[in-house]
């Protein structure tokens, strides 16, 4: 599982061959979120999670975050 972007109390990941709709894993200490990359959209979260500062930095790179799902889903979406 590729780390793309690490943050103070969370990180930014991404799964080999996960499945659609495209998304990104919010990872913290106490908690998960899996959330779209196309609208931002929260899909599932679990625990305890802060995604303000992840979420900010997704919307600034949302084109280097579709890049990385078309690399690592294998999909070239």
């Amino acid at each position: 599982m590729p780390r793309l972007q690490r943050f103070s109390s969370t990180e930014i990941a991404m799964f080999f061959a996960d499945h659609n709709p495209p998304h990104f894993h919010v990872l913290g200490k106490e908690g998960a979120a899996q959330v779209r990359i196309d609208t931002l959209e929260v899909m599932a979260s679990s625990g305890r999670i802060d995604l303000k500062e992840a979420l900010a930095w997704a919307a600034e790179n949302r084109a280097f975050l579709e890049e990385k799902w078309a690399e690592y889903s294998g999909d070239g979406q």
